[in-house]
This record gives C-alpha cells, structure tokens and sequence, in this order.
C-alpha cells in the first residue's frame, strides 16, 4: 500500500493545471516502477486531492454553481487516477515490467460525531460568510492571515466499502488506485448509504484499507525524509525508527502536527498494531529505499 502526498501529484506550488501535475505524477510513477521493476508484488496506490478540490470548488462558485464537497471528491478520484493511470503503466512499461493498473472510486463508511475542525477552500469575508451560513448552513472559523475559511468535520474511517471489488481485482493481477483523496465518505447502513460532508484524512484511509486486504507493507511517501523530533527547529533529530509505543507517547504529547506528521504517524501505528508487520513513512525521492525500508522512518510493533 503506496500512500502518495498532495505534493507527489501537483506542481510547484501546489499548481494543478495539467501540465504541472503530469509532470508531478510522472516522477512519481518513474520513482516507484523503477523500485519495483521486476517484482511481482501487487500495489495498491492512494493519493491526497486537497488542491485539487479547492480549485474545482472555487471555479464552480466563480460560475455561480455549487456541487456539494463529497461529490467533488469524487470528481478528483476519477480525474487524478486516470492520471495516475495512465503514467504508471507507461513508467512501467518503460521499465521493462509492463502492469495493468485500474482505477476505483472509493467510499468510506465514517462516524458522522466529529466537530467541524478541518479548513478548507479559499478565505472569505465576514459579509459573504453570513450569506453562505443563511443559504448552505456552512461553518466557518477566522483564519490566521485575515477573513474567514469554511470547516467541515474531518471523520474517522471505519470501513472502505470497495475492498472486495479491489482484492479480486489484485487477484487478477491488476494494482489498483483507491481512496483517492481519502475516500467518498458516507454513513448508514447497507444498501442505505448517505452521503456526508467532510474530508476524510487519506492516510487513516489507506491505513484502514491496508489492514483489510491484508497488505504486506503500508508505505506514506511525503515531501520530507521522515519523522522528526523539533522538526525545523534547534534540535531537529531525524529518526529511522520508532516501535509503536514510542509513537503513540511523541501522538499523545502532541509532538507531531495535527495537520501534516501527526495523521501519518497514526495511520501508521494503526496498521502496525492490526497486523503486527511494518509501516514506512518516507520521501518520495527515496521511493526505491523507502520501500525497502532501507530509508524513511520505520514504525515496528
């Protein structure tokens, strides 16, 4: 399980015009399919989509149309797997290790209690925010650089609803590409889903996806070199590896970041505790060690 961050697959700046996220998403394929070229282990690949929601999100409302966050979610899972798609088998057909790779668009059973916490979308004023919460029932929180953002709840995932469809595709040979953007959440019960509103973290996805196929390795592939104590501070102390008790004491002392490292370790210590076998959160640069576990830093029971 391949967990590809919000930088892997847009372009500096986090630009998300094609030519900038082809160019993205084409180093990625080329990093991976080289690390793998020739082995015979399936992959499944998720992917952040947070750039790619926030543009969609503001072109509808310059149009004056509005399409509701779980649906444009949706949208950025089909729009950046066929991305995805379409550069890794070329990276690994140039490779020499031609696959089939198929794209799923995921839902994910969620709890609906979580507060509305997680910022999204660009700044408002106070005028337009009072117009939004009448007409939408939007919430909003000030934002530290002046105005107003929107906030929806960020909700625990509890099930992906597609991993039967995604293990018989993995049995047939295929790699697969799911929980793109951490997954279409919903609540409810079986065959009675509804659609709730929210941004379900795409790390805790993968992680909870990577528990039930019984993946052999949860690897996160980010934008630094691993997980650090005093991260650009003083004493900033890059560590290779960490049990799972260890992790959970630097979570519960709050000295990852709730909005970068802090999921990522959790997803990782979540898979590590369900499966007893390793987890990895590295650099995509690295990708070839990372995945051995010869880089990055590596969480272990």
């Amino acid at each position: 399980m391949v967990a590809l961050g919000g930088n892997a697959i847009a372009g500096p700046g986090l630009s998300v015009d094609y030519d900038s996220m082809a160019q993205a998403i084409s180093r990625a394929a080329s990093l991976i399919a080289r690390a793998l070229s020739g082995s015979s282990v399936r992959l499944v690949i998720t992917h952040g989509n947070g750039p790619q929601v926030g543009f969609l999100a503001e072109a509808l409302e310059h149009s004056g149309s509005y399409i509701p966050l779980y649906l444009l979610t949706a949208m950025t899972q089909a729009w950046i797997g066929s991305m995805i798609k379409r550069f890794f088998e070329r990276s690994f057909s140039e490779a020499g290790s031609p696959r089939r790779v198929e794209v799923v668009v995921t839902h994910v059973l969620v709890e609906t209690s979580e507060a509305p916490i997680k910022p999204i979308g660009r700044v408002y004023s106070a005028e337009e925010i009072a117009k939004l919460e009448r007409e939408r029932g939007w919430r909003f929180s000030k934002d530290p650089r002046g105005g107003y953002r929107r906030v929806v709840p960020s909700p625990k995932p509890l099930r992906v609803l597609e991993a039967d469809v995604i293990r018989a595709l993995l049995d047939r040979g295929f790699d697969v590409i799911a929980c793109g953007g951490g997954g279409v959440p919903v609540s409810g019960l079986e065959g009675r889903y509804e659609f709730v509103e929210g941004v379900v973290d795409k790390d805790l996805c993968s992680s909870k996806l990577a528990v039930e196929l019984g993946a052999d390795r949860l690897v996160i592939l980010t934008d630094v070199r691993g997980v650090a104590l005093d991260y650009g501070g003083p004493r900033e102390r890059w560590l290779s590896k960490l049990t799972v008790s260890e992790a959970e004491d630097l979570l519960k002392a709050g000295v990852f970041p709730e909005g970068s490292m802090g999921p990522k370790v959790e997803a990782a210590v979540e898979y590590v505790k369900a499966t007893g076998k390793k987890a990895v959160i590295g650099s995509l640069l690295e990708a070839e060690k990372v995945l051995s576990l010869r880089a990055g830093t590596v969480i272990e029971p």
